[in-house]
């Protein structure tokens, strides 16, 4: 009597987990399409080029900023809209070369602090 009862409480208690906030691999993906999207749009809105908007966001998926970036130009072309520039502009990103010439370069040492006076 106990082990039928104690499913069918365990039955109830996980029938909403959809309500835990447990996101499936495919709502996850669906999420970061429509991140992705959203960061296309304000990349055309900023002005800046698709290709700059891919570098700045590596985690999301390609076609999604394209999809955003696209809808953008169109909405912005419709609407006779001129681009918003960046309050904050963009620092270029490291070559791979002066990372690399930065990891060759010896450290310096610390300089040892004078003697304390006692």
């Amino acid at each position: 009597m106990v082990r039928p009862l104690f499913f069918a409480v365990c039955l109830l208690l996980t029938s909403a987990c959809d309500q835990l906030g447990i996101e499936t691999p495919l709502q996850m993906e669906q999420k970061r399409a429509a991140e992705g999207k959203a960061l296309g749009g304000s990349c055309r809105q900023a002005g800046r080029a698709l290709e700059d908007c891919y570098q700045i966001n590596p985690r999301f998926p390609k076609a999604a900023i394209f999809e955003g970036w696209k809808d953008m130009d169109a909405y912005m072309r419709d609407n006779k809209l001129d681009n918003i520039a960046p309050e904050f502009p963009m620092k270029p990103p490291e070559s791979k070369k002066k990372a690399d010439e930065a990891e060759d370069e010896p450290e310096a040492k610390p300089a040892k602090p004078p003697p304390a006076a006692h």
